[in-house]
């Protein structure tokens, strides 16, 4: 018989108005990396954090070792030897490490026989013989707010270990890494496995499931399609359930035919409030026809280049030219009205008015225009016909259709109504910026066809994404920032994803 570390009988979890979870029953083996798919809200992360005592089950047990568990809070699970890396990491920036490592379990002494101290140096060589034996190396006495996002994840992973996690659940882990990096934490992801250790892997990327994982459970829509042995599932038979439909993942890419140059940018320099150059003297430009991507680590500037060819960062120096003209100095509207779209990051600080309807936001570019205004009077009856168009042109899911608040909608179907109200604009170029993050299969699909039709037509493209695969894919020239400057420009038929991910780390010769 298997062995069962964990077991989730008959699970249900409602929130209002929804069933996150229905009536869903899994089993994991001791020493097996287990991993759950699912859509945006199929209820991946709302069974994990059942498991991990953040919520409780409105119907269903859980056994752990055998034994029936009710966990009431995170400190509950951990006592079972349970751990969790969020996708979002909970560290103290100003503290070094170690000391995020042990807090909330600091090993206290008594110095004189009664004043309560923490010995560091102590901590310190504990911590680091704990990350060599794991091949998770830090320095102890770094701080948290000077290490990269890998060394981030690895504390992470050392919070666990040091809790003595037994099972160790892993949320979206790859989402920020370099390909490099993911290589390497998977490693040490079968290295957990083979020291004994039992892995849940939340992820949407069937490709390091097929690396690393055994089994994989299909959630969708809050219920349980099946349980598949990953040797055997082909990445299309996942794909497929998981979406509930045929998922194409190489849209067609016809040849680039490349037109004048649409978008220009000479010498830019870009600083921060902090007066920091944040974008350094860089240069390039997109043709009609053409995506030009830019990839690299989080945080080198790539963001910074977006706004300010958007008009949202001023530019310290250099010029921006789009058409032929001048728009270096020219206000937000000014470049929208002169032919900019522009899909941001941040897309519910500056991509939707979260209070607002959908009908309204989707009429953000257009409400100051005939027809949808006229001297100064909104026609809502306009507002309605378009709201509707783009619905069902971009299939945006709302519980009230074209009246529902946009901040009651998941980040998927925001990030269609963006998308959506971007491109019916057809202007001459538009900015893309992670524009598939945190989007399941299905989305990404949708989005990555709306792209290249764009470029079909016409369009000048800037695709700004962390998700290599995503530029390796779509791009037709790729430029690779580090620490704000262009290292590398080049067609990307002539870069290999390898190339890149290394001048992603600062090096110059790939």
């Amino acid at each position: 018989m298997d062995e069962y570390v964990v077991e989730m009988r008959h699970i249900t979890k409602r929130f209002p108005g929804i069933v996150a979870n229905d009536d869903v029953s899994i089993s994991i083996r001791k020493g097996e990396v287990y991993a759950l798919l699912g859509e945006n809200g199929a209820g991946k992360s709302t069974l994990m954090s059942m498991l991990f005592g953040m919520y409780e089950p409105d119907k269903g047990e859980i056994i752990v070792n055998g034994k029936p568990v009710v966990f009431h809070s995170s400190n509950d699970a951990a006592a079972c030897n349970i751990g969790m890396v969020h996708q979002h990491f909970k560290l103290v920036d100003n503290y070094t490490i170690a000391e995020n490592i042990v807090l909330g379990m600091e090993p206290v002494k008594k110095k004189f026989g009664f004043l309560p101290w923490v010995d560091m140096r102590e901590v310190n060589k504990e911590i680091q013989e704990l990350s060599q034996k794991y091949h998770l190396e830090v320095n102890p006495t770094d701080k948290i707010e000077d290490v990269p996002v890998s060394v981030r994840q690895r504390v992470e992973i050392l919070k666990m270990l040091y809790r003595k996690a037994e099972i160790m659940i892993f949320d979206e882990p790859t989402a920020v890494l370099t390909p490099q990096e993911i290589e390497y934490l998977l490693e040490i992801i079968d290295g957990l496995r083979k020291d004994g250790k039992t892995v849940i892997l939340i992820t949407h990327k069937i490709e390091e499931i097929k690396k690393i994982a055994d089994r994989c459970a299909i959630l969708l829509r809050g219920k349980l399609v099946d349980i598949l042995d990953v040797k055997t599932a082909s990445v299309q038979e996942m794909a497929n359930m998981m979406v509930g439909r045929e998922v194409d993942f190489n849209p067609y890419k016809s040849p680039a035919n490349f037109g004048k140059t649409i978008l220009e940018v000479d010498h830019l320099t870009v600083k921060n409030e902090n007066n920091f150059e944040v974008v350094k003297d860089v240069s390039f430009s997109i043709r009609e026809g053409e995506i030009f991507a830019i990839a690299g680590v989080s945080g080198n500037g790539q963001t910074e280049i977006a706004d300010a060819v958007a008009g949202m960062m001023k530019a310290a120096s250099g010029t921006i030219t789009l058409d032929g003209k001048d728009v270096t100095g020219a206000s937000i509207r000014e470049r929208a009205e002169a032919g900019i779209s522009y899909i941001p990051e941040d897309r519910q600080g500056t991509g939707v008015v979260m209070d607002f309807t959908l009908q309204d936001n989707l009429a953000l570019r257009e409400y100051h225009k005939e027809p949808f205004s006229k001297k100064g009077i909104l026609s809502f009856d306009k507002f309605r016909s378009y709201a509707d168009e783009l619905i069902e042109k971009y299939d945006i899911r709302s519980g009230q259709g074209r009246e529902t608040i946009v901040r009651s909608m998941s980040g998927g179907n925001q990030q269609k109504a963006i998308v959506g109200r971007e491109i019916e604009e057809h202007t001459p170029l538009i900015i893309f910026v992670q524009p598939t993050r945190g989007l399941d299969i299905g989305a990404i699909e949708m989005i990555h066809k709306q792209i290249l039709k764009e470029r079909d037509r016409g369009a000048a493209i800037l695709l700004i994404s962390l998700e290599l695969d995503e530029i390796m894919d779509l791009a037709d020239t790729i430029g690779v920032i580090y620490n704000g400057q262009l290292l590398q420009t080049a067609p990307a038929d002539t870069m290999t994803s390898h190339d890149v991910g290394r001048y992603m780390m600062g090096v110059k010769d790939a």
